[in-house]
């Protein structure tokens, strides 16, 4: 028979460590899956340097494990599993793995989100070094240098208006004639002297060095209607073609909105299914931050905690 857990926490970046942290601290003995990617996005990061604490700065995989340890010192539980799904119908609520199946009082998602990508082994290559979707995070390390910017809705006009406090130019290469985006977010960026649009194109390559350290030195770009290729120098290339929360496992399971992300109650973390709580990128649309994720992770714990301290 599956242990019984006072909290299941799925996921394990900076809302699902945090998460982790506080419940254990509560003495509640939290498990936490890390799922297919320990550490979240950050584990994929190179630098950060806009998280509270760190004067110089640190690398993502390191802050990652800083916050495993930590919770590992309070008595939570990590194990190296990825959920296939969920049982929420009755309670316990019931969580399944490859390795088996575990049994929760509560349950706190926070499985994140992940941003789309091109789909290019170069892009691979050089992400974290020149490549990121996230100019919020990594737009201060590219002071008067030349980016592109993938997409053409209003997430890639915010990041390219964004981009332009730092970079010399901000080319926005999308693969149609018009953009996606509201009119005001639209003229906004067209009207921005350091914003320049390709039309019709698509990123076929991203060029950078061969060797350590890595970095983008370029971009090779296809135009769609007339097949012509030409290589363009460029020092980052910023994706703003979405982001897909990680909730294909739970299968109709909690009320999501259009875009995937599970609807809470807020300013609470709780869904419409009672002791259960979501918290980080997996229902945060917006802000997208690991400090917000974290928040967020924080206020799961404390609404798990509670919920059980009134039905228990």
């Amino acid at each position: 028979m599956p242990t019984m857990r006072n909290v299941i926490i799925l996921g394990s970046g900076p809302a699902g460590l945090t998460a982790a942290i506080y419940s254990a601290r509560a003495g509640l003995a939290p498990l936490v899956i890390e799922g297919p990617e320990p550490g979240g996005q950050l584990a994929f990061t190179t630098e950060v340097e806009n998280y509270p604490g760190f004067a110089e700065g640190i690398l993502g995989p390191e802050l990652m494990d800083i916050c495993r340890k930590q919770a590992r010192r309070f008595g939570a539980e990590i194990a190296q599993a990825t959920v296939e799904s969920v049982d929420l119908a009755n309670r316990p609520f019931r969580v399944h793995t490859p390795e088996g199946a575990h049994e929760c009082r509560t349950l706190i998602i926070a499985t994140g989100a992940s941003a789309r990508k091109l789909g290019l082994e170069s892009e691979k290559r050089y992400w974290g070094h020149g490549v990121s979707a996230c100019a919020t995070c990594d737009g201060f390390f590219f002071k008067g240098k030349e980016v592109i910017v993938v997409g053409g809705g209003d997430s890639a006009m915010e990041e390219a208006t964004f981009l332009t406090r730092f970079a010399t130019r901000v080319v926005v290469v999308h693969r149609r004639h018009e953009l996606r985006a509201s009119k005001i977010m639209a003229h906004r960026a067209q009207e921005n002297p350091k914003i320049e649009f390709v039309w019709d194109s698509v990123v076929e390559e991203v060029l950078g060095t061969d060797s350590a350290p890595l970095k983008v030195t370029g971009a090779r770009l296809k135009n769609l209607k007339t097949g012509a290729v030409s290589e363009r120098p460029i020092d980052g290339v910023f994706l703003a073609i979405g982001h897909t929360p990680n909730t294909a496992f739970l299968r109709n399971a909690l009320e999501l909105d259009e875009g995937g992300f599970i609807k809470v109650k807020e300013p609470s973390t709780r869904t419409h299914i009672e002791g259960v709580f979501a918290c980080g990128d997996v229902m945060d649309p917006r802000y997208k931050q690991a400090i917000t994720a974290a928040g967020s992770g924080c206020k799961a714990a404390l609404d798990a905690e509670r919920f059980l301290a009134e039905h228990e």
